[in-house]
């Protein structure tokens, strides 16, 4: 215990080598990160209740490193796609550590052979889920420390379920640190909301995580923002940074089913009456469940419908949002009521290493707790936790559901993975109930907590200002809008020269395909690597300063900042300082991208530029082909664009004026066989 784990030089090399999944140049690394590999996420045997969960390892094989045959391996789903990595583009070659070798292995279920009824998958499942985040409060002191990636927090969970006999007497919702920290305001009301009350004497089984996953989980077990840093979050498989904080909230709600919990309304100020406010009362769950008679769960089967358009003070909260989004929602925007400081939502970050990562930095200071992998993990946590609460037994082991909502797609399902999370929170809660919900929240936080004094004496018409504000900036700003992966997420070389600053708003949006490469990315393995050989074509075969398109969307659900909003771009030659080149990875001159990529460029991202203000609300839609020599953006793709409301005809002479910055541009030369 305590003792830092050395690798064997076989080991070291092959973490060198996959250097996580992110696909990252080994020659890019830092003189510290090359010195001192990654550990890599250890084969983990998942017990499975059933023969439905179904593993691959993949690992290589004992002789193939010509030592110890030590070597890590990374357990994937059989549904992950094991393709061979598609060809890059330019004939550039590749990032050799972009390569994944893989040597596939079924791995047939490990089916226990304990009698039946001697464990609890679900009891063991609620107990495990507590118990990392009480590590919080037991740290292991001169532990090594492991990169903050979401494969380890997945491996920390196959730890505990393959522990679960050791658990199985803990009581089914061992809300341990929950139970311990009894004064923290965040502790009681996930207690009430999470039956975490009386736990009390569950002690901590000191065997249950190696030392260097306890060190990690004491890191991510609580979410903050500080001096422009974030705190308790860490880089998921598809690119994106996730708060572990709500997405554990979130599995431990839908463990305990899906429910409705009754407020206590002895307490509450009649609708539409300001002069009533609500009294600073100073309980405990037990007081609350034992004052009022009307406290009761009611059923488990949960569906969000929309309430009556005049809203009406809530009676009753449901407990999966109110633990992963709708608390900090409400407090976040109560603030904002109070101070009149508009809360910065969504903020995006950087990460020191990609391939180690420790250390994440927010892109704007100003941040509000609500960034990017916070709601990321809000989000994470609802949807999970709504598809345990409708899932029958036997429930998958959380490993295998967390490795497969970060990966291929839940069950099979590819829609219902991390990379869709904004398209499916939509969907699983409308605006007008996540309003009553956030509204329920704060009545429930004003009657169980004292450490919020802005709650004290305010009305319920205040509340609901409160939760109506919060809701209408969460859809516009977040729900409703593409997400982007900076340009630091997929590892950029830097700017050439002294970039020049776009004149907001523009009013041009102009269509391109990559043509080369010519395939669509579906993961962030392939979208980065596409990136990155299409900056360095752009910088050392063309010699322009950067990656030439403003915003590059790829079929994985997301879109990557290329020289972003505000540096002029070079993808349309002429128009460049008048509009957006926003470009679909693959070649569409026979077929079409698919309708999520669509349905970004043609709605979501200039929805969100209009409301930024860097778009104007009369913005067009261009083809390239409309304003230079080619052919691109496809004939299929530009047939559909002809459609698109936004669309213009190039007739006007306000189009064709170039500026006398623009024709100093250097002409666009491309490849022969790309006709852009």
């Amino acid at each position: 215990m305590g003792a830092t784990t050395q690798l064997t030089p076989a080991a070291a090399a092959a973490a060198r080598e996959n250097a996580y999944i992110l696909g990252l140049s080994r020659d890019r690394r830092s003189p510290a990160s090359a010195s001192s590999p990654a550990p890599t996420p250890k084969n983990i045997t998942f017990p499975a209740p059933t023969d439905k969960y179904l593993l691959e390892t993949n690992s290589r094989a004992s002789g193939s490193r010509g030592g110890t045959g030590r070597g890590p391996s990374q357990t994937v789903l059989a549904s992950r796609d094991t393709r061979p990595r598609q060809g890059t583009e330019f004939g550039a070659a590749s990032d050799s550590s972009a390569r994944v070798t893989t040597t596939a292995g079924a791995l047939t279920p490990r089916v226990s052979n304990n009698p039946p009824g001697s464990w609890n998958p679900i009891m063991v499942a609620q107990g495990i889920l507590w118990i990392l985040l009480g590590l919080l409060l037991c740290p292991e002191p001169g532990t090594a420390s492991y990169p903050l990636l979401m494969d380890f927090v997945i491996q920390a969970l196959g730890e505990f379920e393959q522990k679960a006999p050791a658990t199985e007497a803990r009581p089914k919702a061992s809300a341990w640190l929950l139970s311990a920290q009894d004064t923290s305001p965040s502790d009681l009301f996930h207690s009430f909301l999470l039956e975490g009350q009386g736990l009390k004497d569950i002690k901590l089984d000191p065997l249950l995580l190696s030392p260097e996953l306890q060190d990690l989980m004491e890191k991510v077990a609580q979410h903050g923002v500080r001096d422009g840093q974030e705190y308790g979050v860490v880089l998921a498989p598809d690119g994106s940074t996730v708060a572990v904080q709500p997405l554990l909230a979130g599995l431990q709600a839908g463990l305990l089913g899906r429910r409705v919990v009754n407020l206590p309304l002895n307490n509450t100020a009649p609708p539409g009456n300001t002069g009533n406010t609500f009294p600073n009362i100073r309980v405990t769950v037990s007081e609350v469940r034992a004052t009022s008679p009307e406290f009761k769960v009611i059923s488990p089967d949960v569906e969000a419908t929309s309430p009556d358009t005049k809203a009406t003070l809530p009676t009753s909260v449901d407990s999966l949002l109110a633990v992963t989004l709708a608390r900090d929602l409400g407090l976040t925007f109560l603030q904002d009521l109070q101070t009149q400081n508009h809360p910065v939502l969504g903020t995006e970050g950087c990460w020191d290493k990609l391939n180690a990562p420790q250390t994440f930095t927010l892109l704007d200071r100003k941040a509000s707790p609500l960034t990017t992998a916070f709601l990321n993990g809000a989000l994470d946590g609802a949807l999970l936790g709504d598809y345990l609460s409708q899932t029958p037994e036997p429930k998958p082991p959380l490993s295998l559901l967390l490795s497969q909502y970060y990966g291929a797609g839940v069950a099979g399902e590819p829609e219902l993975r991390s990379n869709f999370r904004r398209q499916n929170g939509a969907v699983l809660t409308s605006a007008p109930t996540l309003t009553q919900e956030i509204w329920g929240t704060l009545l429930l936080l004003q009657r169980l907590e004292s450490a919020h004094p802005q709650l004290h004496g305010m009305s319920g018409d205040q509340l609901a200002q409160v939760a109506s504000h919060a809701t209408k900036e969460f859809t516009e700003v977040f729900l409703e809008c593409p997400a982007i992966h900076p340009r630091c997420r997929w590892n950029p070389e830097p700017y050439v020269g002294q970039p020049t600053p776009l004149k907001l708003p523009l009013g041009f949006l102009y269509v391109h395909h990559t043509y080369i490469p010519k395939l669509p990315c579906t993961d962030f393995v392939h979208c980065s690597d596409n990136m990155r050989s299409m900056q360095r074509f752009h910088q050392k075969t063309r010699g322009w300063d950067d990656i030439g398109y403003s915003f590059v969307v790829g079929s994985d659900g997301y879109v990557y900042e290329g020289r972003g909003w505000h540096r002029v771009g070079a993808h349309t030659r002429g128009y460049n300082s008048r509009g957006f080149g926003v470009a679909f990875v693959g070649n569409y001159t026979a077929e079409l991208p698919t309708e999520a990529a669509l349905r970004t460029v043609r709605e979501e991202l200039p929805r969100c530029a209009m409301r930024a203000g860097y778009l104007r609300p009369d913005y067009k839609v261009l083809g390239h082909r409309q304003l230079v020599s080619t052919s691109c953006p496809g004939d299929a793709l530009f047939n559909l664009l002809r459609t698109w409301p936004r669309f213009t005809d190039v007739k006007s002479r306000t189009v064709r004026r170039t500026s006398w910055r623009s024709r100093k541009e250097p002409p666009l030369i491309l490849p022969a066989e790309d006709s852009q």
